[in-house]
């Protein structure tokens, strides 16, 4: 089947966000890039903010409850990921970094992600290399070589502060970024994910093993 799963990691703090914004653009412009390649495209999103206790509870006790462990797995199983975070003091917030703390090793290995921030000014727009990058490159994922980074000016609103002349536009950054991570997930085969019936031990092994 030349399906493929993308999971959309949105780590606003407010409903209606910046950043729940432009994780739907990352989204829809993916989504269009891989159909263009003839490849259908399931779109999951996992908003954060709906998780933040059931992460503090996570990392105090290392139980998981239900609803976050269906997140985790969300992601862990997807084709590919984008992941948006607001920009607090340089760099992502802490529900964003907490998200990423309880998944399991390995998760993201080999991974294509798409990362994305916003914030209210194009200053913090940095924080996606030297604090996103490395991170998703600590856990081994392949992130795309555009980032994106959106300031309140690409959303219509003003700060005063003008996007400088050699950045284009939000749209033009998100077709490309789009296009670069639906050549990645392409070029994966589909996740399966294993299913532990699928080879049952037999009755007589398990006699004889004991």
């Amino acid at each position: 089947m030349n399906r493929r799963t993308i999971a959309v990691v949105a780590g606003g703090l407010r409903q209606p966000s910046s950043t729940r914004l432009l994780a739907d653009r990352l989204a829809e412009a993916t989504a269009a890039s891989l159909r263009e390649r003839g490849i259908d495209v399931d779109v999951t999103f996992v908003e954060l903010r709906e998780h933040a206790h059931d992460l503090t509870n996570t990392l105090l006790t290392g139980l998981v409850s239900a609803d976050l462990k269906r997140a985790i797995d969300t992601v862990a199983q997807a084709d590919g990921v984008i992941a948006v975070t607001p920009i607090f003091s340089g760099s992502y917030s802490g529900l964003f970094k907490n998200f990423f703390d309880v998944l399991e090793p390995g998760s993201l290995a080999a991974m294509p992600v798409l990362i994305g921030a916003t914030a209210g000014t194009v200053r913090h727009s940095l924080a996606l290399e030297h604090a996103l990058r490395p991170l998703f490159t600590y856990l081994h994922a392949v992130v795309v070589p555009t980032s994106v980074f959106g300031a309140t000016e690409d959303f219509g609103a003003t700060s005063g502060e003008q996007v400088p002349d050699d950045v284009p536009p939000l749209q033009v950054r998100v077709e490309r970024a789009a296009g670069e991570l639906a050549d990645l997930v392409a070029a994966r085969s589909p996740h399966r994910v294993a299913d532990p019936f699928a080879n049952p031990t037999s009755f007589a092994d398990l006699i004889a093993g004991l």
